[in-house]
């Protein structure tokens, strides 16, 4: 019977699935162990043999770890949330969620394909709404406490609301925004309740705040810097700007010594602990005030926008909505006295039209901070008129009309702030963070970051265009490209100067994009002569560089070693070593209150709001401008439906379409958007979660996943605890694995589960890459050449489909031909054997690159079996590895001789005989081997070591039970399919998964015999095989008894006959 691994496969999978073989328990009596993948995003392109290289790993644990007696926990789901999806909406009109139903049935149809031991009945997705009520619920448990620095936990709002009742906040050590004013209890008691709401959003865990973000405005979405590759999108290749918004952001910086500390107690990959450690960035130095010298400024009271922000304000004006084009058409007729400007900065706000000469504003109404920026106006001195988007559409002469008797009756409101421009000199001051504040007499000049609020207010009129032309230049990269970009040496000299706050020198102040707003103040004090970096920008520059290192020389460069190093050209700390001038210059900074000791972190508070449809709504509704939190009981907060999946033409995210999207209070419920009118009724936040919030805590959802109380009952977490083993890519170290540490740590401090690190042994798999295909094309022509024939020619590499190459490295033309219609007529110039060669090269697997291999072919023609062990026989887990097709026959040839092993022609042919000891020994190395591997994650030594053990035993002839049904079980792991096959032929009736690993029996192993080598004169001229515990006296007799020695010895006497027993026989003379 020959070996359909076709049929075999589908039985058994159809088995698994029907059975529930796979499904743990929450009460087992059992250890238990959990065995975690990083679900997949489902993609409309499905797996290609790269994706499931963790999961085949991760399985073979999970199934050796049942075999073990474990209780194995070894869940799947999806991470549905994401942007291919809503892409692919805006472009069909197709809603997301029928995309990411019909993605998830392929990702599902390949995953059961492939033999995974998945317990599907735990499956998740972000998607869905049951889920996603959790994301919600987690969400307003973080808005609802605050991190106490002197507990070092978060605690519940309420307990800090009480502090400030009682004594105000003076005392209060938080985790919180800066510049919070300092406010006694009575104080406290007298705020409105608004004023309150304000002041605890700048505690909360969870926060709104104005945050630099990557703004991709052709995807009219923020990006997370993972997305965006050499300054534009991953996805699409769009321009990626820098832009302020206000922004949802999570206080991760709260816990950036805890997630440092926490990396020493979890058992994770160091290349992956050094990527966290250096994101999060722990220095310790000082904060330094240098203050700007103000001879050189004056100040319109006026100018709170950046550069930038004007930039930005340029692009608004010319891309109105469509209300806001006609209504602008009617206006801009106005001329003198009453003349209309569009899109005007009056402070910080932009008006959409404003009459300074009658101080008259019109606005659109709707906006979320409506109350707090009509106060302001009318402060100002201005009459607010607002009008709607409907008033516009359905009769825009009644709008025009209400807005001339505005012009014409309108009542004078006092000014507060009468001077527009003033000549007042400002006394700005500078912040810095530096660990070497040691090396400060050594400053020659600043740089900030050209995002900083204080360039645009202190660069001088001589230098504003240079600078302006610098920011804009910059807004065009990401902050990745930025901090990546160590070789270009750029900026720009705002022509301001900072005081030295000892000397009292003049220190130039330049804006560089190597300094970036969000790490730090945004500035740094700049010392060339110790580092690198500001050496060369000063050399490019021609700023001084002043020496304060003692014998040192540095005509060629920066002097950045530590260690032995004497400052010197530095007042009082010269002579001084680094460690006694570092703690001097402190001591000094605090006595003349210029500075402080500081531990500083570079990990920046995280981003947590999207512009996009496709994402967990917030649970979050705005009530006088204030956000306000849903209760659990009212969640989730589903999706609403939306007509377009675009932003709105006003600029407002895509739920901004939404026409069911207001919360009543009252009723406890989403409703239509015409109920705004009541005063009940509020808008719901149009922003929606990144990425990264579902994925942050799904391992937790796993364990009690139909839980519709609870995210996870205290039972289940109790049990499972934490993940066991975490199999997943090295891409996530900054991202979800961070990020996943803090929600961790956060519901750890508030009660909610019982570790505060959620994954205590970690594997990052390798790699899988392409072999990609490329043909060559001479230039300026439809002429392609063969490999062989491009020598002296200028061409062009194309990749080619490798499903068009043969394993000999030859092209199907025709096939190549007909792809596009570019190649229909092109010409072939092949080799004098007429085949045309292509060349190959190892890269990412990747559709752009068409060297993607779809495991469904590998399935199809050569087994699921073969294909999981063939990819863990390619090389360590960890490593990166190329893939190529031809080496897959290798490991369907072993599975077919396993099979042989059970059948003779067609009888299946088991003997009950008792082993030999050569089939024993053959066993139990087998056993030893293959358990030490999968102890150690050495999965490709293991495939090697059943080839090995194939071969002996098919050259023993062995077809005994004893030894067959062990073999079967060191398989299973790894060749499922086949090992429940086979022993169910054995007359098993439960899956082989159930049954104990076998047991490794050092006594097979010892040798009772000795192969020695029989040498004369030091020459070995035979081998002879003897008992282990025969006596010397014995092995001499039994050596020149042989035919052999005779032959040697020619007659001759030997002079001397050498002995070591199990080791030498040597004989002299």
């Amino acid at each position: 019977m020959h070996y359909n691994f076709k049929e075999i496969e589908e039985k058994w999978q159809n088995h698994w699935a029907k059975n529930q073989t796979f499904k743990a328990s929450n009460d087992s009596e059992k250890p238990k162990y959990y065995v975690l993948d990083m679900f997949p995003y489902p993609s409309g392109a499905g797996l290609h043999v790269g994706h499931p290289l963790g999961y085949i790993a991760s399985d073979i644990y999970a199934r050796y770890k049942r075999h073990k007696g474990y209780n194995v926990l070894h869940p799947q789901g999806y991470d549905s949330f994401g942007l291919p999806a809503e892409q692919y909406a805006i472009q069909t009109g197709q809603h997301p969620a029928k995309t990411t139903e019909e993605n998830i049935k392929t990702y599902r149809r390949q995953l059961d394909q492939i033999g995974f031991s998945f317990d599907w009945s735990r499956e998740v997705r972000t998607s869905n709404p049951e889920y996603y009520k959790w994301t919600q619920w987690i969400f307003t448990q973080l808005f609802d406490s605050w991190y106490n620095k002197d507990s070092d936990k978060a605690e519940d709002i309420s307990s800090l609301i009480s502090i400030f009742k009682k004594e105000g906040n003076l005392n209060i050590n938080a985790a919180a925004d800066d510049e919070i004013e300092v406010f006694t209890a009575d104080e406290w008691k007298a705020f409105e309740k608004v004023k309150q709401e304000q002041i605890l959003l700048k505690y909360r865990l969870t926060f709104l705040s104005d945050t630099e973000v990557n703004w991709c405005p052709a995807l009219g979405t923020v990006l997370a810097n993972d997305e965006i590759i050499n300054g534009v999108s991953e996805r699409g290749g769009h321009p990626v700007v820098r832009k302020k918004m206000t922004q949802w952001s999570m206080r991760i910086s709260a816990y950036a010594q805890r997630l440092l500390d926490g990396l020493d107690v979890i058992d994770w990959p160091q290349p992956l602990k050094d990527s966290q450690t250096n994101w999060i960035g722990r220095s310790q130095g000082a904060m330094v005030t240098f203050k700007v010298d103000s001879s050189t400024l004056t100040e319109n009271i006026d100018t709170k926008l950046s550069y930038k922000a004007l930039e930005e304000i340029k692009e608004v004006r010319s891309n109105l909505s469509t209300s806001e084009s006609v209504l602008w058409n009617k206006l801009k007729g106005k001329k003198g006295a009453i003349k209309f400007r569009k899109k005007y900065t009056i402070g910080s706000f932009l008006v959409d039209y404003v009459c300074l000469s009658k101080n008259i504003i019109v606005e659109f109404s709707g906006k979320e901070d409506e109350k707090i920026r009509t106060a302001y106006f009318n402060e100002e001195g201005f009459n607010v008129l607002y009008v709607t988007n409907e008033e516009v559409e359905k009769n825009v002469e009644e709008v025009i009309s209400k807005i001339n008797d505005a012009i014409q009756f309108s009542t004078e409101i006092p000014k507060t702030t009468k001077e527009k421009i003033s000549t007042k000199k400002t006394a700005y001051e500078i912040s810095v963070f530096t660990t070497r504040p040691d090396t400060i007499f050594g400053v020659s000049f600043m740089t900030l970051a050209p995002e900083h609020e204080l360039v645009s207010k202190i660069t001088t009129d001589a230098q504003k265009t240079e600078v302006e032309n610098y920011i804009r230049a910059t807004a065009k990269r990401s902050e990745r490209d930025r901090m990546a970009d160590v070789k270009t040496i750029s900026g720009a000299f705002t022509g301001a100067y900072a005081i030295h706050p000892f000397s009292g020198e003049k220190v130039q102040i330049w804006i560089g994009d190597y300094v970036l707003a969000g790490y730090g103040t945004g500035a740094v004090m700049a010392v060339p002569c110790g580092d690198q970096r500001d050496y060369d920008f000063a050399k490019h520059f021609k700023i001084p560089i002043p020496n304060i290192f003692k014998d040192v020389n540095i005509a060629e460069e920066a002097h950045t070693n530590k260690e032995g190093t004497t400052i010197s050209n530095s007042d009082f700390l010269s002579d001084l070593s680094y460690k006694k001038a570092l703690k001097l210059s402190i001591f000094e900074l605090e006595k003349q209150k210029i500075g402080y000791g500081k531990v500083n972190y570079r990990l920046r508070d995280a981003v947590f709001s999207r512009q996009r449809y496709w994402g967990e709504p917030f649970p979050v509704y705005y009530k006088d401008g204030m956000p306000q939190m849903i209760a659990a009981k009212y969640l989730p907060i589903v999706l609403p439906e939306v007509e377009k999946y675009l932003p709105t033409e006003d600029g407002k995210p895509p739920l901004g379409n939404a026409t069911e999207w207001a919360w009543d209070s009252r009723a406890k419920k989403v409703v239509s958007n015409e109920k705004l009118k009541n005063k009940t009724v509020y808008p719901l936040e149009l922003n929606t979660m990144p990425g990264w919030a579902g994925s942050s805590y799904y391992f937790n959802r796993y364990m009690d996943p139909n839980n519709k109380d609870e995210f996870a009952s205290k039972v289940s977490l109790e049990y499972w605890k934490e993940v066991d083993l975490y199999i997943g890519g090295s891409e996530h170290a900054t991202g979800h694995l961070l990020y996943a540490r803090f929600w961790q740590k956060f519901l750890f401090d508030k009660g909610l589960v019982p570790v505060d690190e959620f994954a205590k042994k970690l594997i990052n798999q390798g790699m899988i890459l392409g072999t990609s295909a490329f043909v060559f094309r001479e230039e300026g022509t439809h002429k392609f050449y063969s490999k062989g024939l491009i020598q002296n020619k200028k061409v062009q590499p194309i990749h080619t489909d490798v499903s068009f190459v043969n394993a000999s490295d030859e092209l199907d033309i025709e096939a190549f031909k007909n792809w596009r219609e570019e190649f229909k007529h092109a010409e072939f110039i092949a080799e004098e054997d007429g085949t045309f060669k292509v060349s190959r090269e190892v890269e990412k697997m990747s559709k752009s690159k068409y060297n993607v291999v779809n495991p469904d072919n590998i399935c199809a023609e050569y087994g699921a079996d073969s294909l999981r062990l063939f990819e863990m026989f390619l090389g360590p887990l960890e490593q990166a590895k190329p893939w190529k097709t031809s080496g897959i026959s290798g490991v369907h040839s072993f599975l077919k001789k396993l099979w042989k092993l059970f059948y003779n022609e067609d009888a299946f042919l088991i003997s009950e005989e008792k082993p030999t000891v050569e089939e024993l020994k053959t066993l139990h190395k087998t056993i030893k081997k293959v358990e030490e591997d999968i102890e150690n994650f050495s999965f490709n030594t293991s495939v090697s070591t059943f080839m090995i053990a194939v071969n002996e035993l098919t050259a023993q002839k062995c077809n005994k039970r004893d030894i067959l049904e062990p073999l079967l079980l060191l398989i299973s792991p790894y060749a499922p399919h086949i090992a429940e096959e086979l022993w169910s032929k054995l007359g098993h009736e439960v899956s082989i998964s159930t049954e104990d690993f076998p047991i490794f029996e050092a006594k097979h192993l010892v040798e009772s015999s000795k192969n020695y080598p029989v040498s004369f004169n030091g020459k070995m001229r035979f081998t002879l095989e003897l008992p282990l515990d025969m006596s010397k006296e014995d092995i001499e007799k039994t050596v020149m008894a042989q035919e052999k020695t005779q032959a040697q010895l020619a007659g001759r006497t030997p002079k001397k006959i050498i002995i070591v027993p199990g080791k030498i026989i040597n004989i002299v003379g």
